[in-house]
């Protein structure tokens, strides 16, 4: 496993990792905000975007919060233009930024979004169709559940309840569960972002509804916290949920979690940047629109990773998942079809996120 460095930085009132260059920017700095600091997943999007950065030879400076506070993540957006970023990449995890992340556009300083957006920020969006994902693994989990004849109680939980790329995918799981009459959907429940408090959710859902014959979660702690419940309770239930991380992967190989979905991490970080970047040199404006990260199937039998990738097996994903840059090598010929006519052509409507 590679090993990942991070020093630690106060920004302003809010605690941050900062990867790379110091706060006293170079003329081609540019920034990366996000949220869950620590979070595995959150990791994965991080390596792209400094791979991006070391591809096109430019200064990333990176900042995370704890949690998934709109003011604290804003704040961390604004330390960094303040102190000369070039341009911003930031998830957005509450509609209060939208504003003010206009007024940063408007200032000449463009901001990508990606992994958590506004449909009402001037700036485009890298992420996944969230509502089609959500067909996905609620038909993956209705096909392992024996069809449109399946029954019993399914477990839905969301760890960040009103965030709408998440609602979006509470849709569509509930759309696929719904195609079988005999399942019973309860919920989705808020079962938390941490570690240890999504367990906990999950294990105290489960207690209250102990005959429930799948419990699927939209967060990317969720398949990891589901595969150790469980393994603790005879492997009685399906589990799937969000993200191609490493103790994600090993619930799957184990046998006590079914499916995950994966959002292109490495794409979510690796784009925004490369637009970024793109935009400084060409003179280019970044309007709001949508490009679609792609989707990634994983089961113990099949990887589908998408974006034309070459197929790999489910120890060649596990491996990815560990090494950033094994995940940039496999990443390379995607990376390289970047070209700048690529790079210019008009994406999609923002509301094609959501179809």
């Amino acid at each position: 496993m590679t090993t990942r460095k991070t020093t630690t930085a106060l920004l302003g009132a809010a605690l941050a990792v900062t990867l790379g260059a110091s706060t006293a920017f170079a003329q081609d700095s540019y920034a990366f905000v996000t949220h869950s600091q620590g979070d595995p997943f959150v990791q994965q999007i991080i390596d792209g975007a400094q791979q991006a950065a070391k591809d096109l030879g430019v200064t990333l400076n990176v900042a995370q919060q704890a949690g998934s506070a709109p003011e604290g993540q804003l704040k961390l957006v604004q330390n960094f233009v303040n102190a000369g970023a070039k341009g911003v990449a930031t998830s957005v995890p509450g509609e209060s930024m939208a504003s003010a992340l206009n007024d940063i556009v408007a200032s000449g300083v463009p901001v990508v979004q990606y992994n958590l957006l506004s449909q009402a920020v001037n700036g485009p969006y890298v992420g996944e169709k969230s509502v089609e994902s959500g067909r996905v693994l609620g038909r993956m989990i209705v096909e392992k559940l024996g069809g449109d004849g399946a029954k019993g109680s399914v477990i839905l939980g969301n760890c960040f309840p009103g965030i709408p790329v998440l609602e979006n995918r509470a849709k569509g799981v509930t759309e696929s569960l719904s195609k079988a009459p005999g399942l019973k959907i309860l919920g989705p429940f808020d079962v938390k972002v941490s570690a240890v408090e999504n367990y906990n959710r999950w294990e105290q859902l489960y207690a209250a509804n102990p005959d429930a014959v799948a419990l699927v979660g939209l967060c990317a702690p969720d398949v990891t916290s589901l595969g150790q419940l469980n393994a603790a309770n005879g492997d009685k239930f399906v589990a799937g949920g969000y993200d191609l991380t490493e103790l994600n992967l090993k619930a799957i190989k184990e046998g006590h979690a079914y499916v995950t979905i994966g959002q292109s991490a490495y794409v979510q970080g690796y784009l925004p940047i490369a637009l970024l970047v793109n935009a400084a040199k060409n003179g280019k404006t970044l309007g709001a629109g949508f490009y679609n990260a792609g989707a990634q199937i994983v089961t113990a039998d099949k990887v589908d990773m998408g974006n034309g990738l070459t197929p790999i097996s489910f120890d060649e994903a596990q491996k990815l998942a560990a090494d950033p840059a094994a995940t940039a090598a496999y990443y390379k010929p995607w990376a390289d079809s970047l070209t700048a006519d690529v790079l210019n052509a008009a994406p999609q409507p923002i509301s094609a996120e959501s179809e």
